[in-house]
């Protein structure tokens, strides 16, 4: 039988707290609590979408929202608070998002640009446009065949719980810029990288491989680029021109920054529980599902493991920057402290509807503590799995460390109709869905905070896949 420093007998009782402080209510409690009456987390991404809203990476929002988190945290009881400045080449977007069909039906399109694109030239670009209903197709293009033409690649995501069709379909966006421009495209537009149906581009990041040259990137609103579609099949063969205008531009290197803060443990030999978030957003939105929510959950599950006492193990609360171009945050983190051991990470990046469906990577190796977990969730309409977790895209020190992970994975069936657009705003936040992740995740943390155990037992943890930044 699996011994520890938390039973299922304790998710009822008090956690096991020192002498010096004894408990008065019981992380079940707090927990349930927490579930009809939480208001921590509102608190915080009511406060920061608010007072700060935008936080576009490497820039003076991004450092207000870093200064803002630290004044909540330092306010909220946490230890040890402090910013970990990086740098990073920076990216802004300009203000000139144009985009026309100029023959053989003329009307304006709504668009983006994309992270990473180049500017066009002023005035914009006019050329012929093709369509590729797929990224293979745009793949299966002849070398040299888009010189001087602009590439529209299209896709068929569709809403899914799990956010599966995200990994399906987003390459038209990772990855199709870059290929276009390999191709000799003078610029690309894509469909968004969503599901709403509002004339509301999905922004996001593009990479370019090394020593090919950006081009303008945009993304077209789902609707426009429905749009565009429906005007290629109607004008058969005769050709069709777009005009796109966009001046983003690079800052070249600033300053970014991780916000880290603390529950200190009482046994500072335990290596402690991390807890992610990316405290960037985009430039177009105050970010309230990505990701406020997520730092507001984890940083409410935190203060709320204290409540029930100080925790056997530290929990830190790593608020990364810089997450949605390109994870720099994430990677400034694990390099800084690499040599200091995690016990296991988990992330909440993925909006503010329920937890569904918990997940780990030892599920085999430490099955107990595994089940303990999972049976303490139950009751929150959260389901078990055998999926393996991965972890989230800011949780790099823990695959760098192969480390122990938790995935608690969230109702993504509405998360792309708001992501990396201008409706990402509070009022789309479900309070009582919120209270629920801040249930689940006091439920998780507390009993990760006082295992007595190492977690990852039986083994390392193989090479995790690689993360993409949302």
């Amino acid at each position: 039988m699996y011994k520890s420093a938390l039973t299922l007998a304790a998710l009822s009782s008090a956690i096991s707290l020192s002498a010096q402080e004894p408990a008065s209510v019981s992380l079940a409690e707090i927990a349930d609590k927490a579930l009809e009456q939480d208001t921590i987390a509102w608190d915080f991404v009511e406060g920061i979408t608010t007072e700060v809203g935008p936080r576009q990476a490497g820039t003076e929002a991004e450092a207000r929202a870093r200064d803002w988190a630290m004044v909540w945290l330092n306010a909220n009881g946490f230890d040890n608070v402090a910013n970990e400045p990086f740098e990073m080449d920076t990216w802004v977007p300009g203000d000139v998002h144009r985009a026309s069909v100029t023959a053989p039906y003329m009307q304006n399109l709504v668009v983006q640009p994309l992270g990473n694109s180049a500017a066009t030239p002023e005035g914009g670009i006019e050329a012929q446009v093709v369509y590729f209903p797929t990224l293979d197709d745009l793949i299966a293009a002849p070398e040299g065949s888009l010189t001087g033409k602009i590439a529209f690649v299209s896709h068929e995501m569709r809403p899914s719980m799990d956010g599966s069709h995200y990994g399906y379909f987003g390459g038209a966006r990772f990855a199709g810029p870059g290929i276009a421009a390999q191709k000799g495209a003078a610029a690309i537009v894509i469909k968004s990288v969503g599901t709403d149906l509002h004339r509301n581009p999905h922004t996001g990041t593009t990479r370019f491989p090394e020593g090919v040259s950006a081009i303008p990137a945009a993304a077209l609103s789902v609707p426009d680029a429905q749009n565009l579609e429906r005007m290629f099949e109607r004008a058969g063969d005769a050709p069709l021109s777009l005009k796109l205008e966009l001046n983003p531009r690079r800052l070249g290197m600033t300053m970014s920054g991780n916000v880290v803060g603390e529950i200190v443990g009482r046994n500072a030999a335990l290596p402690p529980v991390l807890l992610a978030c990316h405290i960037d957003s985009w430039w177009n939105a105050p970010g309230a599902f990505d990701d406020g929510a997520g730092c507001a959950i984890i940083a409410a599950a935190a203060r709320n493991v204290r409540k029930a006492g100080q925790p056997l193990r530290t929990i830190r609360v790593l608020f990364a920057g810089a997450e949605e171009v390109g994870l720099f945050g994430s990677v400034a983190y694990s390099k800084a402290h690499i040599d200091e051991p995690i016990a296991v990470g988990l992330e909440s990046d993925f909006g503010a509807d329920r937890v569904w469906r918990f997940e780990s990577n030892f599920r085999e190796t430490n099955p107990d503590l595994h089940s303990l977990i999972a049976k303490s969730v139950a009751r929150f309409g959260v389901a078990d799995s055998s999926i393996r977790a991965s972890g989230g895209a800011d949780l790099n020190i823990v695959r760098d460390q192969k480390g122990a992970i938790i995935d608690l994975q969230q109702d993504g069936t509405r998360y792309f109709d708001l992501h990396h657009t201008p409706d990402d705003t509070l009022d789309k936040i479900d309070i009582n869905q919120l209270r629920q992740n801040v249930a689940v995740w006091t439920t998780v943390v507390g009993i990760l905070a006082n295992e007595d155990r190492p977690i990852l037992t039986g083994g390392v943890n193989p090479s995790a896949p690689a993360v993409m930044e949302q």
